[in-house]
């Protein structure tokens, strides 16, 4: 992990603390971060390198990837910086208030990380889908047209079943299902199917 001087570039530092800062320390701690508060960089220089190692090994825990975890534990001890004029000695340690942010901001991080990968998993299903969606559109419009008759008859038994029930009567994937007596996943697998074969047959572009 990076020092991080809030007035210029940053610089490396040795070895981080183990994890854990004794509790004689805690004085030490309020005196720096009330220097902090008055904007003496060189308390924060000592604070980052009494908490620094602590504040990492909080985040760690929650986040899991080491990279990102540096990362957020520059995040909190910029906070630090910034919130020093924030901390009041009386509602607890420095120790505590450094791991509320800490723990804050890692989550912060693992649910901003997952959102995205719901985003990700979203937006696959949504362009996956799509093609699919436009060939059913272009079949309803067109189902009554020669074309569609001819190729429907190109299509194997249970698709063009499945395909006529769905559009010609409007029932759902289940209600096909029940009616043909055939599981519910074979279902959607014949008219998938069945989609893109008529999807061909008509020169249905995608």
């Amino acid at each position: 992990m990076r020092r991080t001087d809030p007035g210029g570039p940053s610089a490396t530092t040795g070895q981080p603390l183990p994890f854990g800062v004794p509790d004689t320390a805690a004085p030490r701690l309020e005196d720096l971060m009330s220097r902090v508060a008055r904007g003496d960089k060189d308390a924060f220089s000592a604070l980052y390198d009494a908490l620094s190692g602590t504040v990492f090994g909080l985040v760690v825990r929650v986040v899991r990837d080491r990279a990102q975890s540096e990362e957020v534990a520059q995040e909190v001890m910029i906070d630090l910086w910034r919130q020093a004029a924030r901390y009041r000695p009386g509602e607890g340690s420095v120790l505590a208030w450094a791991a509320t942010l800490a723990h804050r901001r890692a989550v912060d991080r693992v649910r901003s990380a997952q959102a995205a990968i719901n985003r990700e998993h979203d937006q696959a299903a949504r362009q996956q889908a799509r093609p699919f969606d436009e060939v059913a559109e272009q079949v309803e419009t067109r189902l009554e047209s020669e074309q569609v008759r001819r190729c429907m008859r190109g299509l194997t038994e249970i698709q063009r079943q499945a395909v006529t029930l769905a559009y010609y009567q409007g029932l759902t994937y289940r209600e096909v299902a029940e009616t043909l007596r055939t599981p519910l996943p074979t279902i959607k697998t014949r008219m998938r199917d069945g989609l893109i074969r008529l999807r061909d047959c008509m020169g249905v572009t995608t």
